[in-house]
């Protein structure tokens, strides 16, 4: 086989549509564009998002409501009752509640929530605790450390 005879495969190659050649070329007067209309005439159509001269979407709906934080800080939270099922002036951390199970996966520092009650004494360290659960911890006897 010579460069000179190469060709493409049959019927991998179609002939372009000749608009607006007569009825007898199947795409004779409107092309097959239709009747009329902005989409029927030559050039480009409407940018993408127009809707006939009605405001569009993107301009109805409000900008400046809610920015989203930036850097937002992700935390891995738990709840004081769930601390309640722990030994009494146990330290805990985020290592020692991923080994108890009572955290699967650490999404970032320790935070502690103040939902539910505690009795028993714990010394916490974590990144960050909710007033009142630093005032239950506090209230039952354990302490509060910001790591």
């Amino acid at each position: 086989m010579k460069l000179h005879e190469l060709k493409p495969k049959k019927g991998s190659r179609k002939r372009r549509r000749r608009l607006g050649r007569g009825i007898s070329a199947g795409q004779g007067a409107s092309c097959g564009k239709g009747m009329r209309g902005q989409k029927a005439r030559s050039g480009p159509n409407p940018f993408r998002g127009f809707e006939g001269g009605q405001m569009p979407l993107y301009r109805r709906v409000p900008k400046l409501k809610h920015f989203t934080v930036v850097n937002q800080r992700r935390y891995t939270t738990i709840n004081v009752s769930k601390l309640a099922s722990l030994d009494p002036n146990t330290e805990v951390t985020l290592a020692v509640l991923m080994e108890k199970g009572l955290l699967n996966q650490a999404e970032g520092p320790l935070k502690i929530l103040g939902d539910g009650e505690i009795t028993i004494p714990l010394q916490v360290k974590a990144s960050a605790f909710t007033k009142s659960a630093r005032e239950k911890i506090e209230s039952a006897g354990g302490s509060c450390e910001v790591v």
